[in-house]
């Protein structure tokens, strides 16, 4: 990994608004859930330090954070996204990623031919799927996206440097 990228901040969770009175917020989470959140401690460069976590029991946490004190703190707090360095994040087994780790990536095909760039990584319930910006604009001057399910047949490597896609699913 080249250094930027283990640099670059992570969203793991979003605020989604306060909880009671006492300071507590309602978090929506991004990825593996409550387990994954409470490896970390602090979030957004320090500026965040969890002090307490729980399940809601509807895919969502409630979290207490040291530096918010009352339910009017809180409420300031709607829409902040929680950030960790991607270098915090926990090493991957051989054909895992992380979301991060593909957006922005260059794809090529298997022929070597460039196919754009990766905008978005989506989950619609049977597995990832990658949305993929064209490299060159059509003949009206837009960039045309498409969409390749992130498995082996489709998607055979992929590294720090670029994704590489059969070219029978980037038609």
């Amino acid at each position: 990994m080249a250094s930027s990228s283990k640099d670059r901040p992570v969203t793991l969770a979003a605020v989604s608004g306060a909880h009671g009175v006492t300071g507590e917020v309602r978090l929506k989470l991004f990825g593996e859930g409550v387990a994954a959140l409470k490896r970390y401690r602090a979030f957004n460069d320090s500026q965040l330090t969890l002090s307490k976590l729980r399940d809601d029991g509807k895919g969502g946490a409630i979290a207490r954070f040291d530096e918010v004190k009352d339910r009017t703190a809180a409420e300031k707090l709607r829409g902040t996204v929680l950030t960790v360095p991607r270098s915090a994040m926990p090493d991957l087994a051989e054909g895992e990623y992380y979301h991060a780790d593909l957006l922005g990536l260059p794809a090529v095909s298997d022929d070597g031919q460039a196919l754009g760039v990766v905008i978005a990584v989506e989950n619609f319930g049977a597995g990832d799927v990658l949305e993929i910006e064209r490299a060159e604009p059509d003949e009206k001057g837009r960039r045309q996206r498409f969409m390749v399910p992130m498995i082996a047949a489709a998607v055979p490597e992929w590294d720090d440097e670029k994704l590489v896609v059969v070219a029978a699913f980037a038609e």
